[in-house]
């Protein structure tokens, strides 16, 4: 199966679980079942070349410009955590589906969680840095639903905001990473990037570059000083926790530091930063958890304290440490998941998770005690179960780990870390399951039915086999995991057994058994001295800080952005001004190249018109009609010098959205005043005419000296001309860069022109929803009013004109592509041609005559659009490129036909309906019930005052 598809399913699947919900939750569920097991399928193919070393690829040139590209890849690394993420996920699925209650919206929860899937399937596949902080940012939007799916929580609510903050700000810091990492190498690509190892570590920018890449890591694997949110993030539903916090969201970070081993690990400063984070994680993570009594919190610190130990081992930088690290990785997965679930099931079944109200349950839920002990003891690292093999491994390792010449600092440390967590297993165990059963449950504690038992029994089953068979089960695809986190180097020696001799590790792993076990008979004394002892309270930190920041961001808010835009018009343009004098006093100007054309009449003419209407408009800018008829003045004698400097494309446009605008603008101004108040002083008045005048001059002055010098650089012009009809089939350059070489840029332009008009018709329906449109209508009018408001000339004028203003539509929108013309300035015309019949014969009649909806028209003139550049996919050419023919169809002569004329249509149609929207939208709020004629125009001699020898005749319309 290909990469692209495995890595598309789930957000393929993600759809039909909220479908399927109305035919029952089975039938959502095996929706995401079967979605996560044929990805896995697809995975699972991959094994013969994954497990011969190979590099499964899947390429395609999405953006190459920006360096974004579509790439996926599938080593050993990305094998186990899609391995990890698609079947855990599966087996979550199964859980969650007798875990949630009726009251749970089922088929949101699947559709979270498949949206997750993807995402995390995304990061672990992706072969560049680009595409994998897409999916990076991706895990936490889809991970702030799944952790806030309670939303009647209002833990669950902090939580998930929480983790959206932390996680987001780091990703945020990783981008800049990434980005700069980029730039060293000169590519974005993964496998290109993993082959620069000294030429990263060499450059000025390793420092910054790796700084922000581990801040991305840390937090979203939870690591001191950012590990308070998982413990937050466990208002979740246990579904949610158990696949996030043991198999996928904080084993991201952990993926990249492991993915960037190759590049990033062997300097001191990847040690001292990595393996310090992570040896002080582990250790403050154990600490905390020993004396946590909600189960889950328990869990959500011994996570952040094994995924600590996983950072430590990374941080080593040594070759058998990054072995220890992936066993632990796959050892952690098996038996926190695992653990989690048994945490969910002795909450559904008791009705708590306080182990205070727990204990006894070893009769009662005998099927949970096995699995959790299990997998508690596998957590304490006890033979034979696997949590040993590779804490065996982390502890050797530790010995042989100097930090600033101190041969015991590190192990140490490793040791007291590893007993603190062999005494929080060992209290999940003796103070949950062990003990004498009480009376005082909540609810009558007994074994869940087997939907809820078999995800964690599968798991604890693992958890025995990898212990004692680890190398036939687990040994290969650790050594080509391994293989792959190290560049592909050559592995050194180790063995996953059981038994080693009596090395230092076992003796400490001895040591850290017997304390755990001294640690838990002292558990009461311990937690009396621990609350006893002042600590700073993560949460209480992060509130404050949030709550500083928000204090901050409101004032500044406040003191920018107070809705006036003079102010935000002064603020830019002194910037700019500022910015560019500095540039100018700094900087060096090359000498004049060229020598300016002699004056002309006709243009001295028309810059006269033009500075006098400008400023005409500033004056008598408080005149509203008279400001909106200068404004029109200044379009036309722009489009005037469009023309004039042999640019008609650019004319015609412009004098199309001229009138357009004119039209549209007076329906506004028929409800405002028609006079703006002086709302400025004096001196704010000469104050914003000065910094006009300097910025004025300013931008003229910059112009004038850029005409008068050739281009730094090639324009892009010559390409242009040169490729315009052998790329895309058109002698019109400007209608090819419109729909071929910039085409991207033009559907984008229509989406956004089409979001206004839909803003303007929902502007316009809240309005009309309240008192504003009875006031509008009542209001007496400033003017006179015509008696006449659908004139008779005015109405056949534009009956006669209408076939013709229709035909020249479709003659400029058939000739674009040659010719000046194309589908947004036919789109304006035919939007003018109707507009005229509003118009002229009113709302009501040609309303009364509309055969489709403007939101429709808008609607298929992005498909269209859409469609057509996704027709350039499958013929492997970039998005939007067009393609071209000649067509002989007797009797007609040899014509070309080019896709782009396609396009073309759904520019027409968005352009079209989105102006037609607009006036919809604006002339509703004129119109009143009951305002229907029977004519379309008010006098008819004919009708009105007919020959004395003839009938009146009623009106054709």
């Amino acid at each position: 199966m290909s990469l692209f598809l495995i890595a598309a399913l789930p957000f393929l699947g993600a759809v039909f679980p909220a479908l399927l919900i109305r035919a029952g939750r089975n039938a959502a569920a095996s929706a995401a079942g079967l979605t996560s097991f044929l990805a896995l399928a697809g995975l699972l193919i991959h094994i013969p070349s994954v497990m011969r070393g190979d590099v499964v690829t899947a390429r395609f040139d999405w953006i190459p410009g920006l360096g974004l590209n579509a790439n996926f890849m599938l080593d050993g690394l990305g094998f186990l955590f899609a391995l990890l993420i698609l079947g855990i996920g599966l087996l979550i699925i199964l859980y969650a589906r007798f875990y949630l209650s009726r009251e749970d919206p089922m088929g949101q929860f699947y559709t979270y969680l498949l949206l997750f899937q993807g995402a995390m399937v995304g990061i672990v596949l992706s072969d560049n840095v680009l595409l994998l902080l897409i999916f990076w940012e991706l895990t936490s939007l889809s991970s702030f639903l799944l952790i806030g799916y309670w939303k009647h929580l209002p833990e669950g609510r902090q939580g998930a905001r929480m983790a959206l903050a932390v996680t987001g700000s780091g990703g945020l810091a990783m981008i800049a990473g990434m980005l700069i990492l980029g730039n060293i190498v000169g590519s974005y690509d993964l496998s290109v990037i993993l082959q620069h190892k000294e030429l990263i570590q060499a450059s000025p920018y390793y420092m910054p570059a790796l700084i922000l890449i581990l801040l991305g890591c840390f937090t979203k694997s939870a690591q001191f000083p950012f590990h308070f949110w998982l413990p937050h993030a466990m208002a979740a539903p246990t579904p949610v926790s158990a696949y996030l916090h043991s198999a996928t969201m904080v084993k991201a970070g952990l993926f990249l530091m492991a993915r960037m081993w190759p590049v990033l690990a062997g300097t001191d400063a990847w040690f001292y930063i990595v393996a310090t984070t992570g040896l002080v994680t582990m250790l403050i993570g154990a600490c905390i958890a020993l004396f946590k009594d909600d189960l889950k919190a328990l869990l959500a610190f011994s996570t952040v304290s094994h995924l600590g130990l996983v950072t430590m081992l990374l941080g080593f930088g040594t070759k058998i440490a990054a072995v220890a690290a992936i066993f632990h990785i796959i050892n952690h997965a098996t038996f926190k998941a695992a653990l989690f679930m048994t945490a969910g099931i002795i909450d559904h079944e008791t009705g708590t998770r306080d182990i205070k109200r727990l204990g006894g349950l070893r009769h009662l839920m005998p099927i949970t005690f096995t699995i959790g002990t299990l997998a508690a003891l596998s957590m304490a690292g006890l033979p034979p179960l696997n949590g040993f093999l590779s804490k065996e491994m982390m502890l050797e390792e530790t010995v042989h780990t100097t930090w600033l010449h101190s041969h015991y600092l590190v192990p140490g440390l490793a040791l007291l870390a590893a007993l603190f967590s062999a005494a929080y297993s060992f209290r999940f165990v003796g103070h949950v399951f062990l003990g004498p059963q009480r009376s005082d449950y909540p609810a009558h504690p007994h074994d869940p039915p087997v939907g809820l038992w078999l995800a964690p029994a599968f798991l604890v089953v693992l958890v025995v086999l990898i212990g004692l068979y680890s190398n036939a089960i687990v040994g290969p695809l650790v050594a080509v995991v391994s293989s792959a986190v190290i560049g592909g180097e050559k592995l050194p020696y180790y063995s996953l057994k059981l038994w080693h001799g009596f090395t230092p590790a076992l003796y400490m792993s001895a040591v850290a058994t017997l304390g755990g076990l001294f640690l838990l008979s002292m558990h009461r004394k311990g937690e009396q001295l621990w609350n006893a002892l002042p600590r700073p309270e993560a949460k209480t930190i992060f509130d404050a800080v949030i709550g500083a920041l928000t204090a901050i961001s409101r004032r500044v808010t406040d003191t920018l952005h107070n809705g006036v835009i003079s102010r935000y018009a002064i603020i830019m343009i002194t910037f700019t001004v500022g910015l560019g004098y500095y540039a100018y006093s700094t900087g060096t100007i090359g000498p004049q190249t060229r020598d300016p054309l002699p004056p002309q009449i006709i243009p001295v003419i028309g810059w006269i018109c033009l500075i006098g209407a400008t400023l005409a408009i500033m004056w008598f800018h408080r005149n509203r009609l008279l400001s909106l008829v200068l404004i029109g003045v200044v379009g036309l004698i722009v489009s005037m010098a469009f023309n004039y400097l042999s640019a008609p494309d650019l004319a015609l446009t412009q004098i199309s959205v001229e009138v357009v605008t004119m039209i549209l603008l007076l329906l506004s101004l028929n409800f405002l005043p028609t006079d703006t108040p002086w709302d400025s002083s004096a001196v704010r008045r000469w104050r914003d005419a000065a910094i006009s005048v300097v910025a004025g001059i300013g931008s003229g002055a910059l112009v004038y000296a850029l005409m008068l010098r050739d281009f730094a650089f090639p324009t892009i012009s010559d390409f242009h001309l040169a490729n315009s009809y052998k790329g895309g089939g058109g002698t019109n350059v400007v209608n090819v860069i419109l729909v071929d070489f910039r085409g991207f840029d033009t559907f984008g332009e229509i989406i956004v022109l089409g979001i206004a008009a839909l803003i303007i018709f929902a502007l316009t329906e809240s309005v009309l929803a309240t008192n504003v449109r009875g006031y509008l209508l009542n209001r007496k009018p400033h003017w006179p009013q015509s008696g006449d408001s659908h004139p008779l000339m005015m109405v056949v004028v534009t009956r006669m004109m209408m076939p013709i203003a229709l035909m020249v539509g479709a003659y400029i929108f058939f000739r674009g592509h040659n010719q000046p013309g194309g589908g947004f300035i036919a789109g304006l015309i035919v939007a003018i041609a109707y507009l005229m019949q509003y118009m002229a014969s009113g709302y009501t009649w040609a309303i009364e005559r509309q055969r489709f909806y403007y939101h429709g028209t808008i609607g298929w003139g992005v498909l269209i659009a859409a469609a057509t550049g996704l027709g350039a996919w499958f013929n492997e050419r970039p998005f939007l490129t067009s393609d071209f023919g000649y067509i002989n169809w007797p009797p007609l002569e040899e014509f070309e036909w080019a896709t782009a004329m396609l396009f073309d249509t759904g520019v027409f149609l968005a352009v079209l309906g989105a102006v037609m929207l607009a006036l919809d939208s604006l002339s509703r709020f004129a119109w009143q019930p009951g305002m229907a004629q029977e004519f379309p125009m008010d006098i008819n001699p004919l009708r009105d005052d007919p020959p004395e020898d003839e009938e009146p005749q009623k009106e054709q319309v």
